[in-house]
């Protein structure tokens, strides 16, 4: 399914063609990417293991998270589990570019899967942080929704490999993203 636009106002539509495409392929892990946890919240009635990762603290402002502790207690007990780490296709490395005003081999990574949108990044990246979380199984797949801006407008079926050996990830279907 390809959106005519993208950011929130699809997260609904994103969130029932995940739901329905894991059932359908037998997939029991999702990965969602949210920020305030609003996003995840079309997820908690879907019966899959759900993992909610955030922007990573001091993302917007220094020790800070975006996503309010009451709302962080309130979604693990619903059995979501909730993560919040370095992102795996910017952290360390964003430092350096920054710094020294250079592109790095992640960052280009990130830029080239950019090229089929920012939603497909985002799930790529999601998904390798939730597996070196160990909060989902190796070696099979997951469906992960990612975003442009607020919202979720992307969904994609990968086998995510661990940090250290990203690129093994295999991308096997897009659900669904911005035209």
């Amino acid at each position: 399914m390809y959106w005519d636009g993208k950011g929130k106002a699809f997260t609904q539509k994103t969130a029932e063609l995940a739901i329905k495409t894991a059932k359908e392929r037998g997939i029991k892990d999702i990965v969602v990417a949210s920020n305030t946890g609003e996003t995840v919240e079309y997820f908690l009635e879907s019966g899959l293991n759900i993992v909610c990762v955030t922007h990573v603290n001091g993302y917007r402002e220094p020790g800070k998270n975006e996503m309010a502790e009451e709302k962080r207690k309130q979604l693990e007990s619903k059995g979501v589990k909730v993560l919040t780490t370095t992102h795996v296709l910017s952290g360390a490395e964003r430092s350096m570019s920054n710094k020294f005003q250079g592109v790095y081999p992640v960052e280009i990574m990130a830029h080239t899967l950019r090229m089929f949108g920012q939603g497909v990044k985002v799930c790529v990246e999601i998904a390798t942080m939730a597996l070196d979380a160990g909060l989902i199984p190796y070696g099979k797949n997951v469906v992960a929704i990612g975003g442009t801006g607020r919202g979720a407008d992307t969904a994609v079926i990968l086998k995510p490999a661990h940090a250290s050996s990203i690129l093994d990830t295999w991308v096997s279907e897009i659900i669904c993203k911005p035209r």
